[in-house]
């Protein structure tokens, strides 16, 4: 069978059109022949374009269909679609967020995990994610403010530290490195000093160390000695030793035994003051009549008589 000229030129004209809307397909980044789930979504404002990428914890799925301001209700419909693989909630969440540097954003599906999946054709919730750019934008006034005050600041404080530099007084900068440099190097010649000293007396302080570590040696012996003499005990009998007169003065101040009657009876007390009081007397009148007394060798009697104020002053 032969084919005319005419339906060779029709059938390349219809694959020609076929391959140039496959390629004009496939540079807005649309597959031909796969089937995708269309979803809606609006927002108050437009930020996005054709050419956002719909993504799912930062992988993308699904592009924009179609953006429409509708002029009814004042926000921008938008229209996506995802692969049908893609299950998620329709109480989920499609975020708008910063997609680059550039300004540049795109939609994430936040998918809310409560069992209801979403069908083809539904409108989902949206919310507005704030850039880094947006951020910034908004405090840019407050930084560039304090910005300022800390150049200010930090010119102040260049100013001030070049004219203490400067200052050729006692109190400048300079004085004050110098007098440390002074100090430096007389730290320097002490320790000089301290090493040559050290050098020439290396025998002494040998020696010296050799007695400290003799005088330890014999502190340690006789601290041995005294825990082998069982001083422990010692100090255990002189502590009951304590203990006893402890109780021999509690027994003395309660007036127990004889010592403690005697020191804690007044009655007593008030009786051998009154017998030296009249032991007193007695001896008194011993001395100012000793004729009286003498009654052993005579049979004579003289009576008592009470001495004068006087003797009682005199003697």
């Amino acid at each position: 069978m032969k084919i005319s000229r005419e339906v060779k030129t029709a059938v390349l004209v219809i694959a020609g059109i076929a391959f140039c809307i496959y390629l004009f397909t496939y540079l807005k980044g649309e597959e031909l022949f796969t089937s995708t789930n269309t979803y809606y979504t609006e927002f108050d404002y437009n930020s996005l374009s054709m050419a956002s990428p719909v993504t799912v914890k930062g992988n993308k799925i699904g592009k924009i269909k179609n953006i429409q301001y509708d002029f009814e209700s004042g926000k921008t419909k938008v229209e996506f679609k995802v692969t049908p693989d893609l299950k998620f909630s329709k109480n989920s969440i499609v975020r708008l967020y910063q997609d680059g540097l550039m300004g540049g954003n795109g939609l994430a599906i936040i998918d809310a995990n409560d069992g209801e999946i979403a069908k083809d054709g539904d409108f989902i919730k949206s919310e507005i994610k704030p850039g880094m750019i947006s951020s910034l934008e908004k405090n840019f006034s407050g930084i560039s403010d304090d910005l300022g005050a800390t150049l200010r600041s930090s010119d102040t404080l260049l100013t001030n530290l070049n004219a203490l530099v400067n200052d050729e007084s006692d109190h400048g900068l300079k004085q004050t490195i110098a007098e440390l440099n002074s100090t430096l190097k007389t730290f320097k010649s002490l320790a000089f000093s301290a090493n040559r000293l050290i050098q020439q007396n290396d025998e002494k302080i040998a020696a010296m160390l050799s007695n400290f570590e003799t005088s330890s040696q014999e502190l340690t012996n006789l601290t041995k000695g005294l825990n082998e003499a069982n001083l422990a005990q010692s100090i255990k009998n002189l502590d009951d030793t304590v203990l006893k007169f402890k109780q021999l003065a509690s027994g003395l101040e309660a007036g127990e035994g004889s010592m403690g009657k005697l020191l804690k009876d007044e009655k007593l007390y008030d009786n051998l003051e009154s017998a030296t009081k009249e032991l007193e007397l007695l001896l008194l009148d011993i001395k100012l009549h000793p004729a009286r007394y003498r009654r052993i060798l005579s049979k004579k009697e003289i009576p008592y008589e009470e001495p004068t104020e006087a003797e009682l002053n005199n003697n």
